[in-house]
This record gives structure tokens, C-alpha cells and sequence, in this order.
């Protein structure tokens, strides 16, 4: 349970970095842009000498983990145009219930890692997503109920986006690392793709006068990019360590998140909570023992 711990609260330092990048005048898109090459420094410095990274476009796996970093810009941009088109709340259940998908295809396509789950399991599963939408929700002020167009589909490709990294993920968990001292490698060649991504359409926006460098964003990079690679490599170390099993780890994670989050907004933001949102959390600490009590007793 190490790895999961250490993934949530990494997780959740991340969400307090943009939480005060308005107050320091630090443009967002910047800062994710350039945290990637952070990223990348961060897991270069934690390889064994005796592993240099090398990268060998004939294996399938190189490929699946570039293509997977191109993935993460795309599903952030997505966000960022469905929060602004169809509001926070739409987007964040969107972003959150996404865990319906690779919850599915490690049960139902890939296996369990070998483990089996009973009733209590699945109901876990049921009040897992139920929490996620209830401790997630939030009243938009002053935003029209009429929406119109393609902006209707915005949350649904945000949902399918999320679902779709998070269950290549854990694909890639199960059939390409099949042992930890491999897992460094597949990830900074995910984090390449992003690199490659992020800084062409930081180039496009340039050239466009659509943006400009400076100095804060460069700093927001450093204090989002070393959280992130570790957030997500430990993610994938914890994957690992329940055997590929994504419907016991993405379950607990997702809603680990929330809680903490929503913990840390109160201490730290002095963020008031609605009743819906004290009932979600509720139901999602239920959902954690539900999931995981045979990883307890055991």
C-alpha cells in the first residue's frame, strides 16, 4: 500500500500547485508544458547507473508509451476547453468517473492480477463511482443552463480520454513491464511523447503571439514537474505490486484523491463543504474498506 499512499499524496500536491498558480501569475498551459521536461530530469536522475536509458523504436512498447505521453497533452487540453465551454462541475465528474473504464477492462480484459473479487467487492465498486460524483459536485454560479452545439460531447471526450490513458496504463503495466527495474524506462519514454507534444503547440501558440515565456512559469514547472513524475511513477509501481490489478488500485486512488484533497482544501484553503459532498466522501471512505478489506484482513 506504500506505492498507493505515496501516488495519492504526490497526487494531491500537484492540485495545490495550480491551486496557487493565480496568485503567482503562473499561466498554467506553461507551466504543464514545460513541467514535462522536468519530468524527465526527475526519473533520469533516479535510474541505476548500470541502466542507461536508451530508446529503441523496434519494440511495440516504445511506440504504445509515446503515443500514451501525446495522450496526456491531449486529454489536458480537452479539460481545460470543456471547463471553460461546459463548467467545473460537468468536467470534474467527467474527469473522475472516467475510473469506470479501466475498472472495467481489468476485471472483465485483462484479469485481476489473480485475484478474486466477492459481492463486497463490487459493491465497493458501485459506491466508488457514486462518491466520486457526490463529493466532486459543486453549484456553478452564473453560468446559463443553455449550451449549444458540439460543446454537448466536450465532457464525454474528456471521460473517454481519461479512461482510455488510465487503462493504456495499465496494459502496458501488465504486458511490458513485468519487472520493476523496467518500469523507469517505460515511463520516461511516456514522458518524451509529452514532451514532443507540449512543446510544439508551445511553438504554434509563440509564433501565433499567443504566448510568452516567463519567468514564474519556468519556476511552476519545477514545483509541478518533479511531484508529477513521481505521482505517476509510483502509480505504476503500485500497479505492479497488486499484479496489474487497476480495479482494486484506480478505485482507491481516485477516491484517495478526493479525500485528501477535499482534507487539504479545508485545512489549508478554508474551502467550506456542501452536504452532498460530506455524504460522497462518506460512502467513499465505505468504498475503500468495501474494495480492499481481503488486502486488510490478508
Amino acid at each position: 500500500m506504500l506505492f498507493l499512499c505515496l501516488s495519492i499524496l504526490l497526487s494531491v500536491l500537484l492540485l495545490l500547485n495550480f491551486r496557487i498558480f493565480p496568485r503567482f501569475n503562473v499561466n498554467t498551459f506553461q507551466a504543464i508544458v514545460f513541467n514535462y521536461p522536468v519530468c524527465f530530469l526527475t526519473g533520469f536522475l533516479l535510474l541505476p547507473r548500470e541502466q542507461p536509458f536508451s530508446i529503441d523504436f523496434s519494440q511495440t512498447w516504445t511506440w504504445l508509451a509515446f503515443g500514451l505521453g501525446v495522450g496526456f497533452i491531449i486529454t489536458f487540453l480537452l479539460s481545460g476547453i470543456s471547463t471553460q465551454r461546459m463548467g467545473i462541475t460537468a468536467t470534474s465528474l467527467a474527469n473522475n468517473m472516467s475510473l469506470v473504464i479501466p475498472v472495467c477492462f481489468s476485471l472483465f480484459v485483462f484479469g485481476s492480477g489473480g485475484k478474486t473479487f466477492d459481492a463486497l467487492n463490487y459493491i465497493g465498486l458501485i459506491l466508488a463511482v457514486v462518491a466520486v460524483g457526490l463529493s466532486t459536485f459543486k453549484k456553478e454560479e452564473g453560468q446559463t443552463a443553455k449550451v449549444l452545439g458540439w460543446n454537448t460531447l466536450l465532457p464525454v471526450a474528456v471521460f473517454l480520454m481519461y479512461g482510455a490513458t488510465n487503462t493504456m496504463i495499465n496494459y502496458m503495466n501488465i504486458k511490458y513491464i513485468p519487472s520493476l527495474d523496467k518500469t523507469l524506462q517505460v515511463t520516461l519514454t511516456m514522458v518524451l511523447g509529452a514532451i514532443f507534444a507540449g512543446l510544439l503547440m508551445l511553438t504554434i501558440r509563440l509564433i501565433q503571439g499567443k504566448e510568452k515565456i516567463e519567468r514564474q512559469n519556468l519556476i511552476g514547472a519545477i514545483t509541478l514537474g518533479v511531484p508529477n513524475f513521481l505521482s505517476f511513477y509510483t502509480l505504476i509501481l503500485a500497479l505492479s505490486q497488486f499484479g496489474g490489478n487497476g480495479a482494486f488500485v484506480y478505485p482507491l486512488y481516485n477516491i484517495g484523491v478526493i479525500l485528501v484533497a477535499a482534507l487539504s482544501a479545508i485545512l489549508i484553503f478554508k474551502e467550506k463543504l456542501l452536504a452532498i459532498n460530506r455524504i460522497g466522501l462518506g460512502l467513499a471512505i465505505l468504498a475503500i474498506g468495501l474494495i480492499s478489506w481481503q488486502e486488510l484482513v490478508g
